[in-house]
């Protein structure tokens, strides 16, 4: 799976970059409709899960664990599909949608950490990233009274830091697969001398 999300680095950048795109947003428009807000969110989290799938299948083919990957893309996937099927719902419903969420897809991203810290030394990233997404859970599931301009603005603080770090982790996945793809070239073809 390592080598793969190497090979597909754009994927993890492209997904930081619809995280601080969605964080601007939500940043700088905070009292837009709450319509808007729903299928923001939904959006969002369609499109990380989505991205979340496709390093897991892409992963899969090398036979290592990508559960926790897969796993996090079918919760973001399921989260926005609620969210566009259900367009009338309410504050605290969508706040404890975005808090289980956020939770579920921490953890999730620190199980892939933990995974991928074996083939990237001192990867501490996608930790990171799922660290601040386990926060912005709990402080909307403790907090639901703050209102709707607070709540906006932690989560797009919480998606533009998501977004940087996930541009941090492409990064440093582009870093390996170059490394891989000079180790390989400079290899001596078997039987040589």
């Amino acid at each position: 799976m390592e080598l793969a999300l190497a090979r597909n680095w754009w994927a993890v950048a492209l997904r930081g970059v619809v995280a601080i795109v969605f964080g601007l947003l939500a940043f700088f428009w905070p009292g837009f409709v709450w319509l808007v807000a729903v299928w923001t969110f939904a959006g969002f989290a369609l499109i990380d899960g989505i991205f979340a799938i496709v390093a897991a299948v892409t992963g899969h083919r090398e036979g290592r664990r990508w559960w926790a990957l897969l796993l996090e893309g079918i919760v973001g996937i399921a989260a926005g599909v609620l969210a566009l099927l259900w367009p009338n719902i309410t504050l605290l419903v969508l706040l404890a949608l975005i808090a289980i969420w956020a939770v579920v897809t921490g953890v999730l991203e620190i199980i892939t950490a933990i995974e991928l810290r074996r083939h990237i030394p001192g990867e501490w990233l996608l930790t990171l990233s799922g660290i601040l997404s386990i926060l912005l859970g709990i402080a909307l599931a403790l907090l639901p009274e703050a209102g709707l301009v607070v709540i906006a603005w932690w989560v797009g603080a919480y998606a533009i830091a998501f977004g940087v770090v996930m541009l941090g982790l492409a990064f440093r996945l582009r870093e390996l697969a170059l490394r891989v793809a000079r180790s390989a070239r400079t290899a001596t073809p078997p039987g040589a001398f």
